[in-house]
């Protein structure tokens, strides 16, 4: 098993700052399998083989995967935006065991980490666990729509995202209008955007971002008090662990993509 320890780097990468890594053309040019062996009848975790678009673990975008109209099929079904050191996408995997959960990190060492440790508890249960949870480096903010394709996920992650305090880093917030309507793009109907931060503002922010939005509504009472990702996020992840031990809150809010179209006119008011 990987010790963290080795793979500790700076807590934050400016996202505007120029990515030099490989970037599929487009969604087509992802070979899924690489990532998801077991659910592409790939047998002994196609030997261990892997790929995290790091310098130890490259990945290559040079042609289109060949697979079989019924394995086109098979999709990322849940993402986690900024996995760090993917605790939450072992705890999604566990919970969620027949859909593909992928997390996307900017940082190469963090992703080396995550990737090396979901093969070692691949290996440790003889290839019957965490066959459906991977991850990869690369730069959300600007490459998301490379991944994925138009209304292909149920959940997005956002987990204790980078604040950006100064006023002249707003910009480089995760959640914002335009990204949020991105995010709508990808997110099937009813498909859910969960945030969780220890910044009171942060929350403050992604709320009224996410509440004005004309493509979200959020989720509250029960059916948000029940939710199990909400457990995962606000005690399971390396922050949220943090949080607790240092005694302050976790403010967490869940959006759900609206049913139907919104008029030109509410999308045009809503950015003007």
């Amino acid at each position: 098993m990987p010790k963290k320890t080795n793979y500790r780097m700076r807590a934050h990468i400016n996202p505007l700052n120029e990515f030099k890594h490989p970037i599929p053309p487009s969604p087509e040019w992802v070979d899924w399998s690489v990532h998801f062996p077991a659910f592409f009848g790939i047998l002994d975790n196609n030997e261990d083989k892997l790929v995290a678009n790091v310098a130890e673990f490259p990945a290559c975008y040079d042609k289109k995967p060949e697979h079989s109209e019924e394995l086109k099929k098979v999709k990322v079904d849940i993402l986690d935006i900024g996995c760090g050191y993917g605790n939450l996408l072992l705890e999604l995997s566990k919970e969620f065991p027949n859909d593909l959960i992928f997390g996307m990190e900017i940082r190469d060492k963090v992703t080396e980490f995550v990737v090396n440790k979901i093969n070692s508890l691949r290996i440790n249960s003889g290839y019957t666990k965490f066959t459906n949870v991977s991850a990869i480096r690369t730069n959300v903010m600007k490459c998301i729509f490379n991944y994925f394709e138009k209304e292909t996920l149920s959940k997005m992650f956002f987990c204790f995202a980078d604040p950006h305090f100064k006023k002249v880093n707003f910009r480089r917030r995760i959640i914002n209008s335009s990204l949020l309507t991105e995010y709508a793009y990808l997110l099937k109907e009813g498909g859910k955007i969960y945030t969780v931060t220890d910044v009171k503002s942060l929350y403050d922010w992604n709320v009224s971002f996410l509440g004005s939005h004309p493509l979200f509504e959020e989720v509250t009472g029960e059916e948000k008090d029940n939710d199990p990702c909400i457990k995962m996020m606000c005690e399971m992840t390396d922050e949220a662990k943090k949080v607790i031990k240092r005694g302050d809150p976790c403010w967490a809010a869940v959006f759900r993509k609206k049913a139907g179209k919104p008029s030109e006119q509410t999308m045009l008011k809503y950015f003007l």
